[in-house]
Order: structure tokens, then C-alpha cells, then sequence
């Protein structure tokens, strides 16, 4: 049984409940990201005296699990009510209701009761409509469980669409893809070799008595993985920049674009600026980080910043808004000698830390997103220097962003090639240069495990 959430009452305003809520809805009903939502409900709390950063907290993870679980929880709402709900916004409410009894997240009754509760205080006449919904799950669960298992949404938490492209891609391993992507993600650091050695950073953990261990794939030698998460102003050394929070497979981004000291690099798609921290952090660079969303380059500086990368003496730093696939608008005509595109994608290897993204995306996003990664390796292609390297990343795991998109860019440019990537010792289960792909091109492919999520890296040489 899972943490219960904390007591609350009727009068509460901000019960988590009623905050989850609001947030399911507006990811289910509005399409608006939880990302985004939720960093209006933060942003908030300084004008809201009634917001507590707690119940915030709270809101939060149940509004997680109930996405993580949407697929079950949907089903079983359709079974329960068999029409649709009046007024639509009942969803939310009895969703998060729904999920609570069914991951056991608090005792049944205080479940009930206080989704009743919530719900009345905005549709009063709905109150003995929520409350039979709740008590029909109790008493039908066996039997809407057992449905459950025979309808894949409802199986697997993943639209049918995503289910069945991931069965024709990886038809060996989806359930595997599939479990992974609806688990819990870990709490992975990178430590900022630059100020501090992961060995020392890792004895001030353990002073701390905050337990950690290290990844078996870690090219960049920096990675910490936390047994449980905790909130970054509880990590030593945090706003001294001596670490940043950053998945694994991420953390392979650096390492694989090659960098050296000198090197004049650009990172085209650079927010929030995980990856141009660790490549600022691996060597003396002169470089360039775009982003076409000048508030989320914004989120790059202070990331930055906080690193104590922005004023390094041998470097050069510069952060522009612009869109990379125009070049003609802010290149300068100096060559890359190394160029890091981490192109827009559908996110389908991130979604356990983002799980909004398996119900927001429509498979016919996919072709829109691929037309987008196209014309980015197309514009900057010609920025890179004879003998240079472009890194193509993705955090997807659908193979027409990833290696259909690279077999495509080698057929339009006589003058790339793929340039194998080995790094020693690398568990063969999670780094996948998989026979499924196109055999005249060797990316890789970093498939969800415990450790990490998915991602894609292609190093493209131009010769």
C-alpha cells in the first residue's frame, strides 16, 4: 500500500483531491500539458494565500498516477456510468476518486468520502451521482478488473495506436518497452565534474545519510542514481551547482558528440539546457545554444548559472532565441566543428516522467514531428565543418523519428555518414543497435530500463 495522502477536510480549498482534479482535467479535456499546468498552479502560490506548496505536492503525484493508469481507470469509468458524464468535468474528480481506491492510496472510506466531497463543493447536484460511481467500483472490482485485462488500452495504459506501433517496431520486447514506460522513474544526478569528483559528491550523500548507487552504463562516469527521490533542496551541493537532476540516458549526449577543449559547437534545440550544461562541463568550448522559446532559453541561463558556467575565462557562451532551421537569421558563417540537434519529437521513451504525453499525442503527430526533425538536419547540415560531427538525438523510441528519419538524411547528403558509437562496456540489453533498424545505418538506440529511459543518438560524420 502507497504513502495515504494527507488528512484533509471538506472545507479544505486546496484539498489535493480538488487540485488533481483540475489538473486531470485539463491534460484529459483541454489538452493542456501537465508540465505546464502545473507550473501555473506553482506560480500561484505567491498571489494564492489558500494554495499550500504541499497539498501542490500531493496534487501532483496523484494526478501522475491517475495518467500513468488512465487507460484502466477510463475503462473502468465507461463501464461505470455508460454514458457520457454531465457536465464533462466530473472526469477528473472521479478519475482521481477511482485511482485512489484502486491503487489503494488511503482507506476506502476516506477515498469516497472526500472525492464526494470535492466534487459536491463545485457540482452539488452531482454529489449522489459521484458517490454511487465509487461505491459500484467497490463492489464490482473483481469483475471490471478481470474486463480490464481483455481490452489492451485498459491492459496497458497506452492508446491502441501507440500499443500497436511499438508491437510492429519491437515485436519481441514491447510488453517489456510498455512496463517500463508506466513504472516509476528514478532519481537520477549528474555530478558537475568540472567543481566536484563523483566520489567526493557521493561522500557527502552518504554524510547526509542519502542512499545512491552507481549505473553499470555510464559513459560520462558522472551519474548518481538516488534509491529514493528526494527534493532538490535536500541534495548537498545543489544550488552550488556541484549537480543537476538529469535521466541517464541523457547523460549520454555529451559523451557521444565528442567535444574538446577549443571546439566551436552549436546545441540547436538547447531548453532547458540539461545537455549544454554537461557539455559546458566537459570542456572549454565556444558555443552556441538556440532555442526557438525565449522563456524557456531563459530556464537554460539560470540552469546555467547555477552551475557556474555562464562567466568561465577560456570559454565563450552565447544564448539566442531563434529557430535553428533558419540559419540565415543568426549564423554567423563560422562553421561547427561539432553540432548537438536534440530534435522536437513525440517523447514516447520519456513518458514515465512525463505521462500527459501518451494521451496528448495523435499518431498523425507523427508525420508533423518527422517533417520538423527533416528540415532541422537539412538546415543545419551545411553549418558543420569537413570532418565535424553531428549528434541526432530523440527521447522517442518510434523508428520513423529515429532511424528511418537518419536512413532518409543519408539518401539526401552524399557527404554523411554514420560513425559508430563504442563505448566500453555498455550492458547489450539497454544499448540496442537493433536488427529491426535499417542495416545500412548503426545508431543507437537506449532502450527503458530501471536506470534510465529511451532515447536515440545517431553521430553523423561529414566527409
Amino acid at each position: 500500500m502507497t504513502s495515504p495522502l494527507p488528512p484533509q477536510t471538506s472545507a479544505h480549498p486546496t484539498s489535493p483531491r480538488l487540485l488533481a482534479a483540475n489538473l486531470v482535467n485539463a491534460v484529459l479535456l483541454e489538452g493542456v500539458s501537465l508540465t505546464a499546468s502545473l507550473a501555473d498552479l506553482r506560480a500561484s502560490l505567491s498571489t494564492n494565500r489558500a494554495l499550500d506548496g504541499r497539498d501542490i505536492a500531493a496534487a501532483q503525484n496523484l494526478a501522475y498516477g491517475v495518467l500513468r493508469a488512465a487507460g484502466r481507470l477510463r475503462f473502468f469509468l465507461a463501464q461505470l456510468t455508460q454514458r457520457p458524464l454531465q457536465p464533462v468535468e466530473l472526469t477528473g474528480y472521479l478519475l482521481v476518486g477511482l485511482h485512489e481506491l484502486d491503487a489503494e492510496l488511503s482507506p476506502a472510506y476516506a477515498a469516497v468520502n472526500e472525492t464526494v466531497s470535492v466534487a459536491a463543493r463545485r457540482f452539488p447536484f452531482a454529489k449522489a451521482f459521484v458517490n454511487a460511481v465509487l461505491r459500484n467500483f467497490q463492489r464490482q472490482r473483481e469483475t471490471l478488473t478481470l474486463a480490464a485485462q481483455k481490452n489492451p488500452e485498459a491492459r496497458w495504459n497506452f492508446p491502441n495506436w501507440w500499443l500497436q506501433r511499438l508491437q510492429a517496431e519491437y515485436p519481441s520486447n514491447w510488453q517489456h518497452i510498455v512496463d517500463q514506460l508506466n513504472a516509476h522513474p528514478p532519481m537520477t544526478l549528474r555530478v558537475n565534474l568540472r567543481q566536484t569528483p563523483r566520489a567526493d559528491f557521493c561522500a557527502q550523500l552518504t554524510a547526509a545519510g542519502i542512499e545512491y548507487r552507481l549505473p553499470e552504463n555510464d559513459p560520462g562516469a558522472a551519474a548518481v542514481i538516488l534509491s529514493t527521490p528526494i527534493p532538490v533542496s535536500e541534495l548537498p551541493g545543489f544550488a552550488a551547482g556541484q549537480v543537476s537532476v538529469q535521466d541517464l540516458g541523457a547523460q549520454w549526449a555529451a559523451p557521444m558528440l565528442d567535444v574538446h577543449a577549443g571546439m566551436v559547437v552549436l546545441d540547436a534545440c538547447a531548453a532547458p539546457g540539461g545537455k549544454t550544461g554537461h557539455l559546458l562541463e566537459s570542456a572549454e568550448l565556444d558555443l552556441l545554444a538556440l532555442d526557438s522559446d525565449a522563456i524557456r532559453l531563459g530556464r537554460v541561463r539560470e540552469n546555467l548559472d547555477r552551475l557556474g558556467l555562464t562567466d568561465m575565462p577560456a570559454a565563450r557562451l552565447r544564448l539566442l532565441a531563434a529557430d535553428a532551421g533558419k540559419p540565415s537569421l543568426w549564423w554567423d558563417g563560422i562553421p561547427f566543428d561539432r553540432i548537438l540537434l536534440d530534435a522536437p519529437c513525440t517523447a514516447s521513451g520519456v513518458v514515465r516522467r512525463h505521462p500527459d504525453g501518451k494521451w496528448l499525442k495523435r499518431a498523425d503527430d507523427m508525420q508533423h514531428l518527422a517533417d520538423e526533425q527533416a528540415r532541422l538536419l537539412d538546415a543545419l547540415w551545411p553549418l558543420l565543418k569537413p570532418g565535424g560531427k553531428m549528434l541526432y538525438a530523440t527521447c522517442s523510441l518510434f523508428q520513423a523519428e529515429n532511424s528511418e528519419q537518419i536512413s532518409a538524411f543519408l539518401a539526401r547528403h552524399e557527404d554523411a555518414s554514420i560513425e559508430p558509437v563504442d563505448f566500453a562496456g555498455p550492458d547489450k540489453a539497454a544499448l540496442m543497435s537493433t536488427k529491426e533498424m535499417s542495416t545500412s545505418v548503426m545508431p543507437t538506440t537506449l532502450m527503458p530500463t530501471e536506470d534510465m529511459d529511451g532515447f536515440f543518438y545517431a553521430r553523423l560524420l561529414k566527409t
